[in-house]
């Protein structure tokens, strides 16, 4: 018998709850980008577990991770689009310059022979502006305790960090009741977290490049 499979058959079973069957909800958070056109809903659920329902463009995932075999609070990064935002800025001083220069001309604006590329310069600009708030964005990472793999990974727009923020006061609080909550021994929490790794692979959530590389890591501490 394989290593992996024997270490998850000595481990005791404990149920994850479905999502049909939640019994409590004590915290929720919902992100949506109508320009990524993305949501994220997330719920710290029946007090050990965290209840996600992610959508985008490339996939659509709702499942259930167990708190205990969560790293910590989310990681949080950003990423702004500094070179669209500035050429966005140049382009609107340019369009400005132009219909400033229209504006005190003799000729009437509407007959101006300018006023073409003045309309072609603004449309580059309202471009340039959609490309950078599209390109400026805020990912969400969540990662298991010894496996580091993956269990959350969102990207959507730069209000996501402010929804996380006030959602991270509860999860802390039920992750800390979670971790209270670990086997009496590192094997033993090895063994489990090993089994939350099958679970989410078979679910989709990990693929099989992360769930290879975190039963790695997995096998070596517990060895």
């Amino acid at each position: 018998m394989p290593p992996a499979e024997h270490i998850v058959l000595e481990s005791d079973v404990r149920e994850v709850p479905d999502l049909r069957a939640i019994r409590r909800v004590h915290a929720d958070l919902e992100v949506r980008s109508r320009l990524r056109r993305c949501a994220l809903q997330l719920q710290v659920i029946d007090y050990y577990y965290l209840a996600v329902r992610s959508r985008s463009r490339s996939s659509d995932l709702a499942y259930v991770l167990d708190l205990r075999f969560v790293a910590g609070l989310p990681q949080l990064s950003r990423h702004v689009a500094w070179r669209w935002i500035y050429s966005a800025l140049g382009l609107l001083a340019v369009t400005l310059g132009m219909g400033a220069w229209i504006g005190a001309s003799a000729t009437p604006w509407w007959r101006h022979e300018a006023l073409g590329t003045c309309a072609a310069v603004a449309g580059c600009w309202a471009l340039a502006t959609l490309i950078a708030a599209y390109r400026t964005t805020a990912t969400v990472r969540l990662l298991s305790t010894h496996g580091q793999a993956r269990l959350l990974e969102f990207t959507g727009g730069l209000g996501a960090l402010r929804a996380v923020r006030r959602f991270m006061p509860k999860l802390a609080a039920h992750l800390q009741l979670a971790a209270s909550a670990r086997r009496a021994t590192k094997a033993e929490q090895l063994r489990d977290e090993l089994r939350e790794h099958r679970r989410l692979r078979k679910l989709g959530v990990l693929g099989m490049e992360d769930y290879e590389a975190s039963k790695s890591r997995i096998l070596a501490q517990h060895s």
